[in-house]
């Protein structure tokens, strides 16, 4: 079975319960893949943790979930140690980072300090507790939902802990008929129930390992090098992409070309996950919000000043 075929069987398991999020499931894979993590930003109801438990059954995934609400503790998250007397010894009892998949439900519902206690997890894959290093096992993947700012409530996520996210994406409405299919499949059984697991753990490492041979040619690193710079010189823009955003994009790139299975990295890979992975990386002036820009737009001027390179890029 080719990697594109594992890939093609659990966005296919997918879409037994996500109707009409395609793109969505694919953007979930893709970030998986490369190694990265998903923020999910909604108005609840919308499908967001469901498609993190598709997700992890379609891979039998150790499947963690984090209610995220104002009084939760980084203890809640980590782990803690607890004294065991008859041992007169401490010991450790890991906390819901210790999985493959973890849902981070509604994380912008808890405080600043418990939202930092998953930095070092997301970014280095290992958490310390008591002076001691641990590492978590992989893979790893968390995608953490969010309901919009302006929600009561809720805690704005802070920019080292944004910056984290490999992609930053929004679910949508289904349309009337979607909907409709929803309730149709929802009738008689619960179809998340009836997922079971079409890729093992030890063939998506092989698919992780294997996205690092994707080809992307000089001209393409050039390219996306250009667009986040761009970013940093526009006069709309306070703080602009940082070299761990373009890095970023880069994986996500060679991740989604071997999702359609190519070997190479074009410019339109480029373009079109540019806007969700720049996105959340970027803070504004506020001239601009006053005059109604947005990040997206400030991203497609970006990609349409930039000279594409596809007159001298290598495809293969």
């Amino acid at each position: 079975m080719t990697h594109k075929e594992m890939i093609e069987k659990v966005l296919t398991n997918i879409e037994k319960v996500m109707i009409g999020k395609r793109n969505i499931a694919e953007l979930s894979v893709t970030a998986l893949l490369a190694r990265g993590h998903v923020l999910l930003e909604d108005v609840p109801g919308v499908g967001k943790t469901m498609m993190v438990k598709a997700l992890a059954k379609s891979i039998g995934a150790d499947f963690k979930r984090i209610q995220f609400t104002p009084d939760l503790l980084p203890s809640d998250v980590l782990g803690v140690s607890i004294y065991n007397p008859r041992e007169m010894e401490f010991e450790f009892r890991p906390g819901p980072i210790m999985g493959n998949i973890i849902l981070a439900d509604e994380i912008n519902r808890t405080s600043p300090k418990t939202q930092s206690s998953l930095l070092e997890g997301m970014e280095e894959s290992t958490v310390t507790i008591d002076g001691e290093t641990m590492r978590i096992p992989q893979p790893f993947f968390v995608m953490a939902t969010q309901n919009p700012i302006e929600y009561e409530g809720t805690y704005p996520l802070p920019e080292a802990q944004l910056d984290r996210f490999l992609f930053k994406l929004k679910m949508g409405y289904p349309t009337k008929l979607e909907e409709i299919e929803v309730l149709d499949r929802a009738e008689k059984a619960v179809p998340i129930d009836t997922l079971e697991t079409v890729v093992s753990l030890e063939e998506l490492i092989e698919l992780q390992k294997a996205v690092t041979e994707v080809k992307v040619d000089n001209t393409i690193k050039s390219y996306i090098v250009e667009c986040a710079s761009q970013t940093r010189d526009n006069p709309y823009v306070y703080l602009g992409v940082s070299p761990r955003g373009s890095l970023a994009l880069m994986k996500a790139c060679q991740a989604y070309a071997m999702i359609k299975g190519r070997t190479y990295v074009t410019p339109d890979d480029v373009q079109y996950l540019s806007p969700f992975v720049f996105g959340h990386r970027m803070i504004l002036r506020p001239e601009a919000k006053y005059e109604g820009v947005s990040t997206s737009e400030i991203i497609e001027r970006i990609l349409m000043k930039v000279r594409v390179p596809v007159d001298k890029v290598q495809l293969k």
